[in-house]
């Protein structure tokens, strides 16, 4: 989760290490650090807090030096604290770390056991201990790294500099990602390319147990067995995001409001509007014999893999199991050799997701990733990729993210259906067509928002929010509850609206809202008959539907809003830009930290 970056070369390092940090910021803003060696000696600032305190510090107190490393902090082990912040320095070597050493409680009984001092709560302490403990036995520190990584189990990217060594950073990933950037007489290292897009145009990924040695000259990169080897060097793909707000408040509206744009440029990339077909016929898959379908994610991108298993299932007949990366593949599942898992990430990084990738691929199974980001570890060891073209998205609660990732899968609904010949030409051309009104559909949402923000004013003084939804709409329920939780704080739980009598029911009082997303689809009359029994019971219900579905219900809710009427296909990608604008100015009436909610992170790197 959290974000590292390392500069070496000509020019002073803190202000580059500074504007890489705010660009990580999103992986992590519980505390910040850098630090630099100059004239042999290591010098460090760190903040509690955001990356602001501690450029707000680095202004104060200056830090000299030609080569550093920089960190912002998802705290795992170890409250949030200075004291606990990165980097981490016995004097001798200072390093930072994203990740989770799983062995560190025996590493830090033997090394307190030699007499080693330890400062902080962290897992990433033990790793500078047991570096500078081999470097006194006499190990000079490229030695002293291997030898030392070699003892860490769990998962780790690592930045590391030593006194004395004024331009030398060394650098070792396993399990989470390091990028290497490439510059004239100054090299760069980071957690993602976005960090390095301001001070470079190309990038190279280190594979899993990589390590490197970076100095102005260049890069040595060494496999696990030690021997040097190449990695390819390719353009950065994240060069054009920019960090201004523009004429929005957050990041989260301004991201929100690019919804009508990524979408139409995520369709550009899969749709032929004058054929009005899906080309996906590049993708190297055997779709023919495939008797399951298998989908795998977490969180927003979780419920994402929900919309598409009733895409899948209603056009191309085929089971989908939905299962999240955490749990998947603890159960040890016995998968059919050739069967099609589809893993979908925002980043490509998700731990526990990436993790379950190389579980079914070790099964037989074909891969295709859905993901942002085309230089990420779960589109580099996937069969297929579907690149949702969403562009950098800062906001921690995810939204055009999760609306491109429905237009990928959606497209691939349709794709395979055609393929397996249980849809006709002329019923894909159709449902393209229902595709091609998202982005129209979505700014008529976005032009009602000021009646939303009234909305927001029912929700925004509740402790307890229900959300339901029918078939698609249910996974949408899913998602309007989660953004709900994460950036207001209010506890909002979503559910089936069948379920609503086996329990929910009882909640149920005037002073829960319940927030009910039913479009005018085959499945409207089972949705009206849970609004009525909330009604019945006093509950307060805010209802998201279209024209004809307002006019049947107008008289059992306390507030509405008219969504477009759309084909059935395409409703569970416009009605989530409504629960989307209502969580956020939720958000704002009870004056959060919109994009930055408490305890989270962007990118969940850690399992």
């Amino acid at each position: 989760m959290c974000g590292i970056i390392g500069v070496t070369g000509r020019e002073q390092a803190l202000p580059k290490l500074i504007e890489g940090l705010r660009r990580l910021e999103y992986r992590g803003y519980d505390s910040a650090g850098v630090a630099t060696v100059t004239n042999g000696q290591i010098n460090r600032l760190r903040a509690n807090g955001k990356i602001a305190n501690l450029a707000a510090l680095a202004d104060s107190e200056p830090l000299g030096g030609l080569a550093g490393i920089g960190h912002t902090r998802w705290a795992t082990h170890g409250r949030p604290s200075e004291k606990n912040a990165h980097p981490h320095s016995d004097g001798r070597v200072v390093l930072v770390h994203n990740g989770i050493i799983e062995n560190y409680i025996d590493l830090r009984a033997e090394l307190e056991a030699s007499g080693r001092l330890f400062s902080t709560e962290t897992d990433t302490e033990v790793i500078v201990h047991l570096i500078s403990t081999l470097i006194d036995a006499g190990k000079p520190p490229r030695e002293a790294v291997v030898l030392a990584l070699r003892k860490l189990q769990g998962a780790f990217a690592l930045a590391i500099m030593f006194a004395g060594c004024d331009n030398l950073i060394i650098g070792a990933r396993r399990g989470c990602p390091l990028a290497i950037g490439y510059g004239t007489k100054q090299m760069f290292l980071g957690s993602d390319a976005l960090a390095l897009a301001p001070f470079t145009e190309t990038v190279s990924y280190l594979e899993e147990d990589d390590w490197v040695e970076l100095t102005p000259e260049g890069a040595q990169i060494f496999n696990s067995e030690n021997v040097q080897v190449d990695r390819e060097v390719r353009p950065i793909a994240s060069s054009g995001y920019t960090s201004s707000k523009g004429e929005f408040a957050h990041f989260m509206l301004k991201e929100i409001y690019e919804q009508p744009s990524v979408i139409g440029d995520a369709l550009a990339s899969l749709l032929n509007p004058v054929q009005r077909t899906v080309e996906l016929s590049w993708m190297d898959l055997d779709l023919s014999r495939l008797s399951r379908v298998t989908v795998i994610a977490c969180g927003t991108s979780f419920y994402a893999g929900l919309i598409a298993k009733n895409w899948i299932e209603k056009y191309a007949k085929i089971p989908v199991e939905c299962d999240l990366g955490s749990e998947f593949r603890y159960r040890e599942i016995e998968m059919e050799p050739g069967g099609l898992t589809i893993v979908i990430s925002q980043s490509g990084e998700t731990a526990d997701t990436l993790a379950a990738l190389r579980y079914a691929k070790k099964q037989g199974q074909q891969i295709l990733a859905v993901v942002n980001v085309e230089e990420s570890s779960i589109a580099r060891e996937s069969d297929a990729v579907l690149l949702t073209h969403a562009g950098p998205e800062i906001g921690v609660a995810s939204t055009k993210a999760f609306t491109t990732q429905l237009i990928a899968l959606a497209c691939f609904a349709i794709f395979i259906a055609l393929e397996r010949k249980k849809i006709t030409v002329d019923q894909a051309s159709d449902l393209c067509d229902a595709l091609v009104q998202v982005p129209s559909a979505v700014n008529l949402v976005l032009g009602k928002s000021s009646s939303l923000s009234e909305i927001a004013k029912v929700v925004a003084p509740a402790n307890d929010v229900l959300y339901l939804g029918r078939g698609p709409s249910y996974p949408v329920a899913l998602e309007g509850a989660l953004k709900l939780k994460e950036i207001s704080y209010i506890h909002a739980e979503g559910y089936a609206a069948g379920e609503l009598k086996h329990g929910p029911i009882a909640l149920v009082d005037d002073e829960v809202p319940v927030i009910v997303i039913a479009p005018s689809d085959a499945l409207f009359e089972k949705t009206a008959s849970n609004i009525q029994e909330v009604a019945a019971r006093g509950g307060r219900i805010i209802l998201f539907a279209d024209r004809k579905g307002l006019e049947k219900l107008r008289d059992f809710v306390e507030v509405a809003f008219e969504v477009p009427e759309t084909d059935a296909m395409i409703t569970p990608i416009v009605y989530t830009i409504p629960v989307q604008l209502l969580a956020y100015y939720a958000a704002v009436q009870r004056n959060t930290d919109v994009d930055q909610p408490r305890n989270l992170a962007k990118s969940v790197t850690v399992e």
